[in-house]
């Protein structure tokens, strides 16, 4: 823990309020431990900020219970909060979201000048692997930093240079209690598998390999920013009023092309940068090239991007009571209480299950309700039928019309209509395809 005090005393200055993100866990609790052993030599303020996701999992209670008492026996000022509800986006960054924004409430209202989260070592491996496989910006391949400045505030990840087991370690030393999240354990959320099965067998070449990704981030983030400089210059020019220009953008370099791209989403998208990939990249850059005057893609968070002749913009559209659109990575919990989850195999042909290929689609796959109009080419069938056409024939309840899941690719293409019927684009399963999803 030497790296971490010497990181923490590097940058406090004494009498200065912090905001502490506590969830319970070993990781914050080790956090909120190292903060406490400084407040006495550095007069701090110390706050610590919980939140309770609400997500139904057994223990929330008990660790919001936790927390608590741990605050008021070591004299913490707490700050805590309950999610009542989500709403259309993947639930593990909308949640990261709210949190975030929570945080961020916090600090201003203590006039904090810092925010400190526990993430640590292993964590930014698992999140610069995680965005390899699947597809990210040059910044959202360096995963995350240990200085974030903010408005009026900076994010500190003072673990960055440690492991969890370096931090298991620290609490058993010093007797340090906290609790632990079963959902940690199942191999259904992606961060999981690579925590369990990928990131060991990297510690098995190199103890020390958490070091050299660090090392990797650090010098993706440095031509990152290097690029960002000379994109920034070119802005005002390409891209002033937030609207893109497609003549002046297709001048230039393919490379600078790309980065304006990466600027513009990542600006958009900030810290929420698990939610793009270079696919969305690759449909904005396909868009601005199109022969078509007029057309659109959707992008993460009900944000449409819109071309108008030589205009680009991006706009994010309402999302009412009922509506919601969700981009399919992994596994995804429904508003109505269902999941779709593409796994690798099985041998079930029922209309809970469809296969796809690629090539016959435009990725990345949505599934959102239903919108006017909606028509699908139904597997084995001449012609198209009316998406409310087949809720009557099917005698699906009015009221659960409204939120049945429908699978589009990114034209908008129904491909799936989860549970009733499958589309022309469903894969025979004596053939080969490369997706499968189950509802269930």
């Amino acid at each position: 823990m030497d790296k971490v005090y010497e990181f923490l005393l590097d940058k406090f200055q004494y009498g200065d309020t912090v905001v502490v993100g506590v969830s319970g866990g070993p990781d914050s609790m080790a956090l909120l431990h190292v903060i406490i052993s400084l407040r006495k030599k550095l007069d701090l303020d110390v706050i610590c900020a919980h939140v309770n996701h609400n997500t139904g999992r057994p223990g929330q209670i008990e660790d919001e219970k936790f927390v608590k008492e741990w605050c008021l026996k070591n004299n913490v000022t707490l700050e805590h909060m309950t999610i009542d509800d989500y709403g259309d986006d993947n639930f593990h960054n909308e949640a990261r979201s709210k949190r975030y924004v929570y945080f961020e409430k916090i600090v201003k209202n203590h006039h904090a000048k810092y925010l400190l989260t526990a993430h640590h070592g292993d964590d930014l491996m698992e999140t610069i692997l995680m965005r390899i496989v699947r597809g990210s910006t040059l910044r959202g391949y360096s995963g995350f930093s240990a200085i974030v400045p903010m408005e009026g505030y900076t994010i500190l990840r003072p673990f960055i240079n440690i492991t969890k087991a370096d931090i298991l370690e620290y609490n058993r030393n010093n007797n340090i209690e906290y609790r632990e999240d079963d959902s940690n354990a199942k191999d259904v959320y992606t961060r999981n598998r690579f925590r369990k099965y990928i990131v060991p067998e990297f510690k098995k070449e190199d103890p020390n390999v958490h070091q050299k990704f660090a090392k990797f981030s650090k010098t993706l983030l440095m031509y990152n920013n290097y690029i960002d400089s000379e994109v920034k210059k070119l802005i005002p020019v390409i891209y002033p009023q937030n609207i893109l220009d497609i003549d002046k953008f297709k001048k230039l370099e393919y490379v600078i092309q790309l980065k304006i791209i990466y600027y513009i989403l990542e600006n958009i998208y900030q810290d929420d940068l698990m939610l793009i990939t270079d696919q969305h990249a690759t449909l904005i850059y396909n868009l601005i090239n199109s022969k078509k005057v007029n057309s659109y893609i959707y992008l993460p968070n009900n944000l449409k991007a819109l071309k108008e002749y030589n205009k680009l913009t991006f706009i994010t559209e309402p999302i009412h009571s009922n509506e919601y659109e969700i981009e399919i990575i992994d596994y995804l919990n429904l508003p109505n209480g269902k999941n779709i989850e593409v796994i690798n195999e099985t041998k079930e042909t029922s209309n809970f299950i469809c296969r796809l290929n690629k090539k016959d689609i435009v990725l990345p796959l949505r599934v959102r309700t239903r919108q006017n109009g909606d028509k699908m080419h139904i597997k084995g069938m001449v012609g198209s039928r009316k998406i409310n056409d087949i809720f009557i024939d099917d005698k699906i309840p009015t009221t659960e019309r409204d939120m049945w899941p429908i699978v589009v690719d990114s034209n908008n293409t129904i491909v799936w209509l989860p549970g009733l019927k499958k589309s022309k684009y469903d894969v025979p399963i004596s053939e080969n395809c490369d997706i499968i999803l189950k509802y269930y």
